[in-house]
């Protein structure tokens, strides 16, 4: 049996998770905007999720949107702060955002907004004070994610807000990864919009939800109905919706517990790493997930790596994203300052509650055998 190590991915789905979203599969049903008793029924266990989430992050149900995925959820941020600024004005990103929160921004530059792209240190952390220092009078939204998604490293999220909240800037925090793995607290973050996605912390796919602080103003992206108080039109997915409430009440209650277990797994890999020669772990001293390593294998194709991998049973991902069919250095890692050399070497491996130790050392056998594989057969491909 294969061995999935690529949970910032995905997650498998807690069997808790998919019990409670059996019954809306099949013998319950109903539009949760219906008023007959199946409508209300519907409602009523979408209102149990929507608590459910809030108790998660700390914040008030009524704060609390549900959204189809942390991309559109990034996405319905940054389109409501171009729209209500009329497409003018300035935005503050850090270099480690998720695709969904560069590529919209980048979008919005072409539309008439401009656009400054904050580099993190060579240790994976954006300071606090050049935030501060690129934020102009006519800055309308800084972007800053809790937990990067490749090399797992922890963001100054709060210390980032009194700097906006001083400046009378709104700050946007996506914590797709950090929610259920570290303390996700709202109030902790003091952000005025907060993402999260319920397939990152063993929840179902299609189900996440942005927070809304009370006093923050926003424009729904998603128009129609007049679904989730106005803020984005669609009928709830009420089964996925059931199944993140579920996850989320188990992701709070089982918090330490689920640290614990995955810097274990972490930990028990990055020390047998010792076996394999020139090995670079990425961000190592800094503040990180507990169950995120980023590796680089130095003379080694990261994609060559991880399809060798995927044949010996064990599924992990690249550093790297593949665009107009070439594979390409991802931008986070070219921001962290390393060679493209070393990022087109680097693999993430990421454990998850399923993941046990027994698993760690056949991955590290496997990973030395097809990393020496590999490095013979370098030098016979370039002559």
């Amino acid at each position: 049996m294969a061995t999935y190590l690529d949970n910032n991915a995905t997650t498998p789905l807690d069997p808790r998770a998919r019990e409670a979203m059996l019954e809306w599969l099949g013998r319950r049903h109903g539009n949760p905007s219906s008023a007959h008793r199946f409508g209300q029924d519907a409602r009523e266990a979408v209102e149990v999720a929507r608590a459910e989430v809030a108790t998660l992050l700390g914040g008030r149900p009524e704060e609390v949107v549900f959204m189809g995925s942390g991309t559109e959820a990034n996405n319905a941020v940054l389109w409501s702060a171009a729209r209500r600024y009329g497409f003018s004005g300035h935005l503050v990103i850090s270099a480690l955002e998720h695709p969904s929160i560069r590529v919209v921004a980048e979008d919005l530059v072409e539309l008439g907004m401009e656009l400054t792209v904050l580099a993190p240190s060579v240790e994976g952390v954006l300071d606090p004070a050049a935030v501060g220092a690129a934020i102009r009078p006519d800055t309308r939204l800084v972007c800053l994610m809790s937990a990067n998604n490749e090399v797992g490293t922890l963001q100054p999220v709060a210390e980032v807000a009194t700097i906006c909240r001083r400046r009378r800037v709104a700050l946007h925090c996506d914590a797709a990864q950090a929610a259920g793995k570290v303390p996700t607290s709202v109030e902790t973050l003091e952000a005025d919009t907060v993402t999260l996605a319920a397939h990152k912390f063993h929840g179902p796919l299609g189900a996440a939800a942005l927070w809304i602080g009370s006093d923050t103003e926003f424009r729904a992206h998603i128009l129609g109905g007049g679904q989730e108080r106005r803020r984005r039109a669609s009928t709830e997915n009420v089964a996925a919706l059931v199944g993140f409430g579920e996850i989320a009440m188990w992701a709070g209650r089982e918090l330490e517990e689920r640290q614990e277990h995955l810097r274990s797994l972490r930990d028990r890999f990055e020390q047998s790493l010792g076996q394999i020669d020139d090995v670079r772990i990425h961000c190592q001293g800094s503040p990180r997930l507990p169950h995120t390593s980023h590796v680089a294998f130095m003379g080694v194709e990261g994609e060559a790596l991880t399809i060798r991998l995927d044949l010996a049973g064990f599924a992990v991902s690249t550093g790297s994203a593949c665009a107009s069919g070439a594979v390409e250095p991802s931008p986070a890692l070219l921001a962290l300052g390393l060679s493209p050399e070393e990022a087109l070497a680097s693999v993430r491996i990421s454990f998850g509650m399923a993941n046990t130790l027994d698993e760690v050392e056949p991955f590290v056998a496997a990973l030395s055998q097809e990393v020496g594989a590999l490095r013979r057969l370098a030098p016979s491909l370039e002559t």
